[in-house]
């Protein structure tokens, strides 16, 4: 059981949920329930709360749990030094930040040496204590006595020096300074940045131009311009400093160390010390803390961007019962053609060469050769890669199309990261006869089909659908990228007898090791006819089996419930419901099914050991067996023309794919070359904080042209409305 202190504390963290909420789902999760089944089949207990919500509580749970950790290793350490007093103790535990546990920590915490701990050695420590008394009259002679030529303290100023040395790193180290003026140079500090002598040189295509004489405050930092300074930095374009007004922070260290005491030696020489203090050791660390806090808040910002974009991505509609081309372009080594069938079963390939420095001969014959492929196997879905020599292909391909009869489609697919995969064991594994880039193909075509199915068989990284996201953090990037695919795969469930290991990696509860022995298990014995049948697979105990088996779906099976998201625990609830309808589970996808279950009493199910939330799911699991969430999602835009940049005029409508989403807006792909970007400003009438909340990955969007420029080839749109009149 979690402590209640601990559940107190992580709930202080969180907003809108109850302390009951907290402990239920790290008590679910303790007992080795994952995300998607506590969220799907566990709604009672929470009160009904997602897998977003339960991430957050989980993540909030690890951060309380290190700073208690961490609490207690500096109490320990500093008890070992003899100096854990009660009400620094009570002061560390009262903490509840990092920081601020650090802060106290500092004068404690074992350094390398210093000029400080010199002169502490030296026997100097009584003087500057001495000199903090604030004493009346001349320091020197009363420095005179701790002259000592064994221990390298030769004359008076050498005890001077080592007392200001003492005090400079004591204040240094003083907690409520150092937090002041954090909080101080949070609030009012400005970022600067200037270019690097040679930083245009450096900089040869402008990326960085708009910082080479740039500044805002910290506070109002954007994550995507940190990132982007950070990046310039690392790259020596861009100098970066933290500006903080001095005059008001020496004031303040006036006030906490003299206050309203006369002007002395004494007081002068401490003044000396805290700003030697400020100069040498305070604003220094707190510049770095306050570039190490922004950068982890852009990071933070930018992995939630790149999670968000994923999420929709990987939830597109699928194009479902058709036969795909696809079409990896290429200028010299030819375009990649692969053909599957509706399953995404490989069929046939071939290579044509529709582009110079190709031969006129076979750039004639390409057109033949494509129209050959589409009519021999009745293709009517064309999916083309964005990569290089995409918009040629496209216009390649539109032009053939208009020597064809029959009504075919093609649609412009991201192609980022399909490379990576075709040249991976997985793919080598699969098609061991066939090059990487006809591999690719067969990717391109498939996430057409199933975008959810072939993208999870690829880094998420190289997907390019964030802002940054080379320069994150890798381990909480991969963090944030595992939780999206989980909770879009387990959304959507997978067809048990055609899912890849890859995919099947993701459903809850299962590992590589246990999702390779369910499709080697299949491959042996033949499909799977009931859901039952896993329990026979190796590896797969009764825990695996409870957690994953309602996200797995088998059609045409023994039991139709197995073709639905009703977990096989809830199956006697679901037939007296059926019954109570007077239905069957043979019933089930009959139009009938869903007005007589609808009518259907939920009260009396509820006392069946489930609750009135898995009541109403098995009910709407009923009316929809072999449901797909991204059924909902806007389908892909199917184009049979193209158009260049040379043809876009200011005011013109076109209707575009949202590709990604990015703090300052959006890229659309308007069937040119090059995306458009509709900034922030420009998506409603209304103000617009977050893009997010307009748009989304896979949208499709009506925008107007706004400008177009040729030489830098950018293109600007608005989804605003042009007036008229």
């Amino acid at each position: 059981m979690i402590e209640d202190q601990t559940i107190q504390i992580v709930q202080q963290d969180l907003t809108g949920m109850t302390s009951r909420q907290i402990s239920t789902v790290l008590n679910l999760m303790n007992e080795g329930n994952t995300v998607p089944f506590i969220a799907r089949y566990r709604k009672e207990m929470t009160g009904s709360l997602d897998e977003v919500q339960i991430q957050a509580i989980e993540e909030a749970y690890k951060r309380v749990t290190a700073l208690q950790d961490r609490k207690a290793a500096v109490i320990k350490s500093i008890a070992e030094q003899g100096a854990l007093m009660p009400e620094l103790e009570q002061q560390i535990r009262a903490s509840t930040k990092l920081q601020d546990v650090e802060d106290i920590y500092l004068p404690y915490k074992q350094k390398r040496q210093t000029k400080a701990t010199i002169a502490k050695a030296r026997g100097l420590e009584p003087f500057a204590q001495w000199i903090l008394s604030f004493p009346v009259g001349d320091l020197t002679s009363e420095a005179a006595k701790f002259v000592n030529p064994d221990k390298e303290v030769a004359t008076e100023q050498d005890v001077l020096d080592g007392a200001h040395e003492i005090l400079a790193e004591k204040f240094s180290e003083m907690a409520p300074i150092r937090n002041w003026v954090r909080n101080f140079t949070m609030r009012t500090g400005t970022i600067k940045t200037t270019v690097k002598t040679k930083g245009k040189e450096l900089d040869e295509k402008g990326v960085y131009q708009q910082f080479y004489d740039f500044e805002e405050t910290v506070k109002k930092m954007s994550s995507t311009r940190t990132l982007a300074i950070n990046r310039g930095e690392k790259e020596k374009i861009l100098t970066v400093k933290v500006q903080v007004d001095p005059a008001s922070v020496m004031q303040y260290c006036h006030f906490k160390l003299i206050d309203n005491r006369p002007s002395t030696e004494a007081t002068a020489f401490i003044e000396a010390a805290y700003q030697d203090a400020y100069r040498r050791f305070i604003g220094p660390a707190i510049e770095r803390e306050v570039r190490n806090t922004l950068t982890e808040s852009a990071e933070e910002q930018s992995i939630k961007v790149f999670g968000q974009n994923l999420y929709n991505l990987l939830m597109q509609a699928p194009i479902k019962g058709k036969v795909v081309l696809g079409f990896d372009p290429a200028y010299r080594t030819g375009c990649k053609l692969a053909v599957v069938d509706e399953n995404g079963k490989f069929l046939d390939k071939a290579v044509i060469y529709p582009h110079k420095p190709a031969p006129e001969k076979k750039r004639q014959a390409a057109a033949s050769e494509l129209i050959a492929l589409l009519e021999k196997y009745h293709v009517t879905m064309i999916a083309i890669g964005n990569g290089t020599a995409g918009r040629e292909s496209e216009q390649f391909v539109a032009e053939t199309l208009k020597q064809i009869k029959r009504d075919i489609y093609y649609v412009i697919v991201n192609e980022a990261g399909a490379s990576v995969y075709s040249a991976s064991q997985e793919a080598r594994d699969e098609f061991p006869d066939l090059h990487v880039e006809q591999r690719s193909a067969i990717s391109i075509a498939r996430r057409l089909q199933d975008p959810l199915a072939e993208l999870v068989k690829i880094d998420p990284e190289s997907i390019g659908v964030g802002q940054y996201q080379h320069d994150l953090p890798a381990k909480a990037l991969a963090s944030e990228v595992d939780a999206v695919v989980e909770r879009a795969v387990n959304q959507v469930g997978v067809n048990l007898n055609t899912a890849s290991y890859q995919l099947l990696t993701h459903i809850s509860g299962l590992s590589k090791t246990i999702a390779t022995n369910i499709v080697k298990y299949r491959d042996e014995n033949g499909r799977y006819n009931s859901r039952a049948e896993l329990k026979k697979v190796p590896r797969l105990g009764p825990k695996s089996f409870e957690q994953s088996v309602g996200f797995l779906r088998i059609i045409g099976g023994k039991q139709p419930l197995d073709n639905t998201d009703i977990h096989p625990e809830s199956y006697p609830v679901a037939k007296k419901i059926l019954a109570a309808a007077g239905l069957s589970t043979a019933d089930l996808g009959d139009h009938e099914v869903i007005a007589k279950v609808a009518s259907v009493d939920v009260a009396p199910f509820v006392n069946d050991g489930v609750g009135v939330e898995t009541v109403h799911d098995i009910i709407s699991s009923l009316q929809n067996p072999g449901r797909d969430l991204r059924e909902n999602m806007a389908a892909p835009l199917l184009r049979q023309d193209v158009l260049t940049m040379e043809d876009l005029k200011p005011g013109m409508k076109l209707e575009g794919t949202v590709r990604n989403v990015v703090d300052f807006g959006a890229f659309v792909d308007i069937g040119v070359k090059h995306d458009g970007l509709v900034h922030v400003s420009k998506m409603t009438r209304k103000f617009v904080r977050d893009p997010k909340t307009v748009v989304a990955v896979g949208d499709i969007v009506t925008v107007w042209i706004e400008s177009v420029d040729l030489n830098r080839e950018r293109i600007q749109l608005t989804m605003i409305a042009p007036t008229v009149g």
